[in-house]
């Protein structure tokens, strides 16, 4: 009897049973993965949310930092320490022809880079799920969170690059007038890293295996990367090379900026041409992937 009278004041209140009922239906999932994307609305979308973008990236880097002895010390303390490592190995157990230039800088110019895309894919893969809360509660293009992840290695990355400067007098060298020609091969790690990031973070919120995996798939892609040690190690042609490029952009990336920055010379175009043109293939797949997986991302979040 009490049963019945509770269902029956359920069903008449404004907020209960009946109501619900009176709500459509949410949309299946088989609709999740049907979204059409707008790429130029996406975009102006984007902008608009910036600034949340700016808050993500600073809330990120006080929460690491505050706390820390070492504070930001810690974002070259990594680079510096692999640095050490690979000149111990690479120098002492196994030759790598640097083209005359020492070791500490052949390889410190490649962490770098290197830092920035390792940092952004593991962090900025992982913050969707970092961010369920915000995600569940607040409207916004869901790339803000993978993009102010990238922001935050941006920041270490700068912060790492000081080190570069001091490696210079310590090596007796100085960089090359041919290292205007940087933001190249910039633009080109900026693309990729932000295509693949976007891409791993939409992807862990379906496969959480990934989650566990994406440390060892970023360790693995440092050895088939040229950073301890010369694209030409791999690579023994010049059609090598240039399949080597198309599959990882980065290897112009770190081929060019030692090329220029240490060397002097001028970039290789046909190179550095496959590094964008790879890149860009990268950012428009990755992004693409990421607005079509969004639809869903708070419901299986």
């Amino acid at each position: 009897m009490l049963e019945s009278s509770i269902d029956e004041i359920e069903l008449r209140a404004p907020g209960g049973r009946a109501a619900a009922a009176a709500l459509p239906e949410e949309p299946g999932r088989d609709l999740w993965f049907k979204h059409r994307v707008h790429v130029r609305t996406a975009f102006r979308e984007l902008w608009e949310y910036r600034a949340l973008i700016r808050s993500l990236a600073e809330r990120d880097i006080r929460v690491r930092y505050k706390q820390a002895v070492l504070g930001m010390a810690w974002a070259v303390f990594t680079p510096i320490v692999m640095m050490l490592a690979f000149t111990l190995v690479f120098t002492k157990v196994g030759h790598v022809a640097t083209g005359g230039i020492p070791y500490p800088l052949f390889s410190y110019i490649a962490l770098i880079p290197w830092g920035f895309f390792s940092a952004s894919v593991l962090s900025g893969g992982m913050s969707l799920m970092a961010n369920i809360p915000l995600l569940n509660k607040l409207y916004c293009p869901r790339e803000v969170f993978p993009l102010g992840a990238m922001a935050v290695a941006a920041f270490d990355g700068v912060v790492a690059t000081l080190v570069l400067v001091a490696l210079f007098p310590i090596e007796h060298r100085a960089p090359k007038i041919e290292a205007l020609y940087a933001p190249i091969m910039l633009f080109t790690l900026i693309a990729f890293t932000i295509g693949v990031t976007c891409a791993v973070s939409a992807i862990v919120v379906y496969m959480r295996d990934l989650r566990v995996a994406l440390p060892l798939v970023l360790q693995l892609a440092l050895f088939v990367t040229p950073v301890a040690y010369a694209a030409s190690t791999i690579a023994k042609t010049r059609t090598e090379l240039l399949i080597y490029s198309v599959l990882n952009p980065l290897v112009p990336v770190m081929n060019g900026l030692r090329e220029t920055v240490l060397l002097g010379h001028g970039p290789d175009w046909t190179l550095q041409g496959i590094g964008i043109g790879s890149s860009l293939v990268v950012l428009v797949g990755g992004y693409l992937l990421f607005k079509r997986l969004e639809t869903g991302l708070a419901d299986i979040a």
